[in-house]
C-alpha cells in the first residue's frame, strides 16, 4: 500500500518548524508534577495551541489524593487540573489521544536550559516526555483536520497533569474518555531508534506505616516496640518476594529519631512491578503474610497504604491489529517500526485496563528521559507527527481497526 493523495496532503500540512518552536516554548516552563504554577502556565498555553482545533476544551479539577507523610499522618497531595478537549462526539468513529503536561523536575530543579545540543538534537526538561509528544500530537490531529476524513472521526484529547507520579487524580478521567472508543494513541516518547514500547508490565506502590511503643534506649529499652526494626525486618522480607514476573524495590524507610529514643513509627515505602495479573495475586499475598508475621514477631500495629495502581498491559487481538496498522503507515512514510516489551509504565496501562487497544508510544524520538541529559531528535518531530496523522485518517476510513 502506498500513501493516498488525501493522506499526502495531510502529511504535507505538517510544519516541521512551528512543531520546534512549540517545544522550546513549552519546555521552557517548568512543570513538575508538585509545581503548581508552573502547571497552570502550561495547561493555560496548551488550552490556546488546542483552541486551534475543533470543539470544546476544559480544564477539569483533579480528585482528591491522599499520600502518607514522613510522620505517619495522611495528608492531602495537590495536582494541577487536567485539559480534556472533545471534537465530534457523533462521529462514526471514536478515538482517544492522551499525553500529559508534567515532568519529573521540581520548581527548583537546576536542569531549566533548553538548547541544541547538536543541528539534529535538542536537549532540555521535558523535550522528549512528553512536550515533544504534545507538539506531535497536535500537528497531527490539525494535518486530519485538513482533510475531508475529518468529517468521519471524533476524538477525546486528555492531557493530565499528574502521569509521572502515577496519575492517581485523573485515573477516572482516562478510564472515562476510554470508554467506547475505537483505539487510543498516547505519545510517551519513542527510543532513539524509533522502537515503540509492546507490552507493558504493571506497578504498584505502597506505603506501610509501622506502630511500635516510644522508650528510653539505655534506661528501660524492653519497653519499647523499636518501629524503625520492625520496618526495616519488611523491607528485607519483601526484597525475598522477587521472582519470576515481580520486581520488589523497598525504597525508603521513614522514621526514627535521638538516638537515645526508641522510634515508635516508621514508614516504608515499596514499588512493585508485576509482569500479569496472576502476579500482582502472588504480590498481594505475601505482603499480607509478611506484614502479619512482622506484625506479631515485633508487637507493632502495621497500616499498608497504597496498591496496584496500574495494571499490567498485554498485547491483545486488538492490539496486535492497531500494532499492524501503525507498522504499515510507517512503511509507506519509509519507516520501518518494531516494538517491545518494556517494565516501564504509563498512562498506556490505564487505558488498556479500561478494555481498549492502545500504542503508548507515538511521541518523538529521543532518550535519556527523566535526567539532565533528556533530549530530542529533532527531524522526529516531522516524522512521527506524519505517522500519526496517516494512523488517524487510515482508522478513519476503516471504521474498524
Amino acid at each position: 500500500m502506498t500513501l493516498s493523495a488525501t493522506e499526502t496532503d495531510a502529511v504535507a500540512a505538517l510544519d516541521a518548524e512551528a512543531m520546534l518552536a512549540q517545544v522550546e516554548t513549552w519546555a521552557a516552563i517548568n512543570s513538575g508534577t508538585g509545581n503548581l504554577s508552573g502547571l497552570a502556565t502550561m495547561a493555560a498555553m496548551l488550552g490556546d495551541s488546542f483552541a486551534m482545533l475543533p470543539g470544546e476544551i476544559r480544564l477539569v479539577d483533579p480528585v482528591p489524593v491522599e499520600t502518607i507523610a514522613a510522620d505517619g499522618r495522611a495528608v492531602a497531595l495537590d495536582h494541577g487540573r487536567h485539559l480534556t478537549l472533545s471534537v465530534r462526539p457523533d462521529a462514526p468513529v471514536q478515538l482517544l489521544l492522551t499525553g500529559h503536561m508534567d515532568t519529573v523536575y521540581p520548581a527548583d530543579h537546576a536542569f531549566r536550559t533548553v538548547a541544541r545540543i547538536d543541528q539534529a538534537t535538542l536537549g532540555g526538561p521535558g523535550v522528549a516526555d512528553m512536550k515533544g509528544g504534545l507538539a506531535v500530537m497536535l500537528a497531527a490531529l490539525r494535518a486530519v483536520e485538513t482533510t475531508p476524513l475529518a468529517a468521519r472521526i471524533g476524538y477525546t484529547v486528555v492531557v493530565n497533569s499528574d502521569e509521572e507520579t502515577g496519575s492517581l487524580s485523573s485515573a477516572a478521567l482516562l478510564a472515562e474518555s476510554a470508554r467506547g472508543r475505537l483505539a487510543a494513541l498516547t505519545y510517551e516518547p519513542a527510543l532513539p531508534d524509533g522502537t515503540l514500547a509492546g507490552a507493558r508490565g504493571g506497578t504498584g506502590n505502597f506505603s506501610i506505616l509501622v506502630r511500635g511503643r516510644s522508650a528510653h534506649a539505655g534506661r528501660n529499652p524492653e519497653d519499647g516496640r523499636n518501629a524503625l526494626v520492625a520496618a526495616a525486618d519488611l523491607a528485607l522480607r519483601s526484597s525475598r518476594m522477587a521472582g519470576a514476573g515481580l520486581t520488589v524495590n523497598p525504597a525508603r524507610i521513614d522514621g526514627g529519631g535521638p538516638n537515645n529514643v526508641v522510634p515508635d513509627h516508621a514508614v516504608l515505602r515499596i514499588n512493585f512491578r508485576p509482569a500479569d495479573a496472576a502476579a500482582i495475586d502472588r504480590a498481594r499475598a505475601l505482603l499480607d503474610a509478611a506484614v502479619g508475621a512482622v506484625a506479631a514477631d515485633h508487637d507493632v500495629a502495621v497500616t499498608v497504604h497504597g496498591g496496584f495502581n496500574r495494571p499490567p498491559k498485554s498485547i491483545d487481538a486488538d492490539a496486535a491489529r492497531l500494532f499492524a496498522l501503525v507498522k504499515d503507515a510507517g512503511a509507506d512514510l519509509g519507516l520501518d517500526i518494531g516494538w517491545r516489551a518494556t517494565g516501564g509504565v504509563c498512562d498506556g496501562n490505564n487505558i488498556a485496563a479500561a478494555g481498549i487497544p492502545v500504542i503508548d508510544t507515538m511521541g518523538v524520538r529521543g532518550g535519556a528521559i527523566h535526567s539532565p541529559d533528556e533530549f530530542m531528535l529533532i527531524d522526529s518531530l516531522a516524522e512521527r507527527a506524519a505517522l500519526s496523522a496517516i494512523t488517524i485518517c487510515r482508522l478513519a476510513e476503516r471504521g474498524r481497526l
